[in-house]
């Protein structure tokens, strides 16, 4: 399908260098590029200033059955490889990505809209999995252990777990799906990705980015599949048994439904999903510390991060002064072009997300709450995408409906605690979700019992560090409504694998467990 770029030449650089032209594929088969002749077409516009990037077909039924397909057969050569070459070619792909870091962050930064230094670090991110994985290729062990029978031993290991599933969001259009897909990669699994159809055009790079490694090694097609399509895709991924493990990103609305057509069919979801994530700032803090790790983890990627600072959690003796202090840096705030040095700021992602934030807003003052800063929409020439907001401080109540839901939108609730850090634990963990939470303080008692097991219920709790901002090594992820799974670090890769234990007789009789007598 023919399109027009209609954006400025450096951008145009970009997707020259990242063969993202005029025609575009509505779906991947490893190293096979197939053009959907029918089906609709989504056109895509960057919410950094409006302009048409490009436009893709979406694929449709046939189309997801052919890439399902391709993985099969792809599946049947790559589990056979050993662990450690399936690293050599993570390690390749690692390469690779360095070698397309800064034109694959400035896209990442122009189609989804967050700032360019954090588009660069979400390429990095990748290229960081990437070594993980490379290690963890080395490192699949298993477990031995004695058997109660004479001339036996047992021993636990793991094999790949087949075509693994990834649905991803557009707030991290690629990064997630590379924590999913080096670490199914080198566990001998293959993958066909769904990625947000607001953000294909970073997969349609990072596809041919891994496309060349592919070739380079005459790999089969099909180890890494792409699939650009609307929710009917992911309900057929959720339905289809031939995908054991569904990896889904989002909110938790999808996430729900996605987790019951999988558990339906008995097949395994990994579930990444909202949150609503809360700092807790003690009298006993340091306060610059704390508003510093506030404003970032409030306003950063436009507060489009499911570990967003959403909710803050003051002592009543430092609570104006918290207050004041974060009404003196709001105002300061550059809101502008992601792709500009110095812009803090940068836009949502669509209309529909300024729809969202203005009416949680409206939802909030319904419910008696307070804006004390921003809340706005900006407009004029600089902000003619209409998608730049000026991020907003609240007062509020944890009780609110509106601060128990999740806004994917820079919206920060103040809230105020009395007497001790069990009060400040107790709001913190009145929502139905679980990510990430943070506690400020400088007395041990107060951080120790934070991280105790009846302190922070989320997947991720943080002492003198803001809510966002996870490392690749630790496994991330949440609980509650957040779905409970776990990504990236540590032995997150045992989801990507089945696990079977192993009993061999050496010896000459057949003594049976539990010392049972069954002789014929």
């Amino acid at each position: 399908m023919q399109t027009t770029i209609k954006t400025n030449a450096e951008i145009a650089k970009v997707l020259e260098i990242l063969q993202i032209r005029s025609v575009n594929p509505a779906y991947s088969t490893g190293l096979v590029w197939n053009n959907a002749e029918e089906g609709a077409v989504r056109e895509i516009f960057s919410p950094v200033d409006g302009k048409l990037i490009s436009a893709v077909r979406l694929a449709d039924g046939y189309h997801y059955q052919t890439v399902i397909e391709q993985a099969q057969k792809a599946y049947k050569i790559w589990r056979k490889v050993p662990a450690p070459k399936r690293g050599e070619i993570v390690r390749q792909i690692g390469d690779q990505l360095r070698v397309y870091k800064e034109p694959l962050g400035k896209l990442v930064s122009y189609e989804m809209g967050k700032i360019l230094q954090e588009g660069l670090g979400e390429v990095q991110e990748m290229i960081d999995i990437c070594d993980f994985a490379v290690g963890l290729s080395r490192q699949l062990y298993g477990l031995t252990m004695h058997s109660e029978r004479p001339e036996h031993r047992m021993y636990e290991q793991y094999h790949p777990i087949g075509i693994v599933g990834i649905i991803s969001a557009f707030n991290f259009p690629v990064a997630v799906w590379a924590w999913n897909a080096m670490l199914a990669a080198v566990c001998g699994d293959v993958c066909v990705w769904k990625p947000s159809e607001k953000t294909p055009l970073t997969a349609l790079a990072c596809q041919h980015i891994i496309a060349d490694v592919l070739k380079k090694n005459e790999l089969p097609e099909g180890i890494f599949n792409l699939i650009i399509g609307d929710y009917k895709i992911g309900e057929l991924m959720s339905d289809d048994t031939r995908v054991p493990l569904v990896s889904a990103t989002g909110s938790t609305r999808m996430g729900k439904k996605v987790g019951e057509a999988v558990a339906k069919r008995l097949g395994k979801s990994l579930l990444e999903l909202g949150g609503n994530n809360a700092i807790i700032i003690t009298e006993h803090a340091n306060l610059e510390m704390a508003i510093r790790a506030t404003v970032f983890g409030a306003v950063g990627t436009c507060g489009q991060r499911c570990t967003t600072t959403r909710r803050l959690i003051v002592h009543e003796k430092v609570y104006d002064q918290v207050k004041n202090r974060l009404l003196e840096i709001y105002p300061k705030l550059t809101i502008g072009n992601p792709l500009e040095s110095g812009t803090l700021v940068s836009p949502l992602i669509d209309k529909d997300a300024v729809r969202n934030f203005l009416h949680a807003l409206e939802k909030l003052k319904n419910d008696g709450g307070k804006i004390l800063y921003g809340g706005t929409v900006l407009s004029g020439e600089k902000y003619e995408s209409g998608t730049y907001v000026v991020p907003a401080i609240c007062e509020a109540e944890n009780h609110f409906q509106i601060v128990q839901d999740e806004t994917f939108a820079p919206i920060l609730y103040l809230i105020k605690y009395q007497g001790d850090v069990e009060n400040a634990i107790d709001l913190q963990n009145g929502v139905k979700q679980g990510l990430s939470s943070s506690i400020f303080s400088n007395h041990i008692l107060e951080t120790e019992q934070f991280l105790s097991a009846q302190g922070s219920d989320c997947g991720i709790a943080n002492v003198n560090i803001g809510t966002s901002g996870a490392e690749i090594g630790g496994a991330f992820g949440g609980e509650k409504e957040t779905g409970g799974g776990r990504e990236s670090g540590s032995d997150a890769w045992k989801v990507y694998m089945r696990r079977q234990t192993n009993t061999i007789n050496y010896g000459k009789t057949l003594p049976l467990a539990q010392g049972i007598k069954f002789d014929v």
